[in-house]
């Protein structure tokens, strides 16, 4: 049992997830805002031995060295690297601290919300279309930047509509293969595509002034990932094609909205699509599990 488990922020935790906190602790503190300010994160914090965190709020070395209790993190969200993570895991290498994250949580909403807002802009069901006349996913020459758990979900459902799948990933994937989806290099697939989906690591930018340029006129790129995946100068530059579209939700866009919004063909949806009910289920189910594993409980 932990002495004191604080959840720092909106971590998206259902109350039987809190609940199981409580019990898994003599105290539990619960915040469901977002805080900026290191201080405030240092004071939630406190001596802590137990910290829950989600995406949005920054760990860094500072907070952690200033809360000397904290024995775990239970991050609710993916954990793909140490460079892409809000916590310092590097830090908290160093200290003992254990650091868990969760993965396949929000990817059945995500895949759902990518077809959905391709299939808008195809057919113009929401006021505007990506060529003269409408298209279907039929026949589409698609390519995924990011083979991961969401991206292959988001290929096959895409593969369904009869559309032709490429991708191009560190890694060359055997079923992936066995589907007919063609492993490419990221530049020799950019020339072969005129729909792009990026799935990338939080802070993973692969999209420049090259690829923008290689990638070329009448495409779409949809974004799934945790904020930007390219560059905001070669971005801007190419929205100025009005043929090109940028399409993506709250998450996708992070803070550059302001800076995006005077694009016509920059198509941005409210909300968050790795946030429904089911996905707020997986999210807590998992999330305590990792707490349940540390503590040494059978699941």
């Amino acid at each position: 049992m932990f002495n004191k488990v604080v959840v720092v922020d909106n971590t998206g935790m259902n109350e039987w997830a809190k609940n199981r906190l409580r019990k898994l602790s003599k105290s539990a503190f619960f915040y469901d805002d977002f805080p900026i300010e290191p201080h405030i994160i240092k004071e939630r914090i406190g001596d802590a031995d137990c910290l829950m965190v989600s995406y949005c709020t920054p760990i860094t070395r500072d907070i952690i060295q200033s809360c000397p209790n904290l024995k775990y993190i239970g991050m609710c969200c993916s954990l793909y690297s140490a460079e892409s993570s809000n916590v310092d895991i590097l830090c908290c290498e160093e200290r003992g601290i254990a650091v868990t994250g969760i993965f396949d949580y929000g990817d059945q909403g995500v895949v759902e919300f990518g077809i959905s807002a391709l299939t808008f802009l195809l057919h113009g069901f929401g006021g505007k279309m990506w060529k003269a006349r409408p298209n279907e996913l039929y026949g589409q020459r698609i390519g995924i930047l990011g083979l991961g758990n969401t991206g292959f979900k988001l290929a096959k459902a895409l593969q369904y509509f009869g559309a032709c799948i490429c991708y191009a990933d560190l890694r060359k994937r055997e079923d992936a293969d066995a589907l007919g989806m063609k492993h490419m290099p990221l530049h020799e697939m950019l020339k072969e595509v005129d729909i792009l989906t990026t799935q990338l690591p939080r802070g993973c930018s692969l999209m420049n002034e090259e690829e923008f340029k290689i990638f070329g006129s009448g495409k779409i790129l949809l974004n799934t990932s945790i904020g930007a995946t390219f560059d905001l100068t070669a971005m801007k530059e190419w929205l100025k094609d009005s043929g090109n579209f940028y399409i993506c939700e709250q998450v996708g866009v992070g803070d550059l909205y302001d800076e995006l919004k005077g694009y016509d063909n920059f198509i941005c949806f409210e909300g968050c699509a790795g946030s429904s009910e089911q996905c707020t289920q997986r999210l807590s189910e998992k999330s305590i599990a990792n707490v349940e594993k540390f503590l040494g409980l059978e699941p």
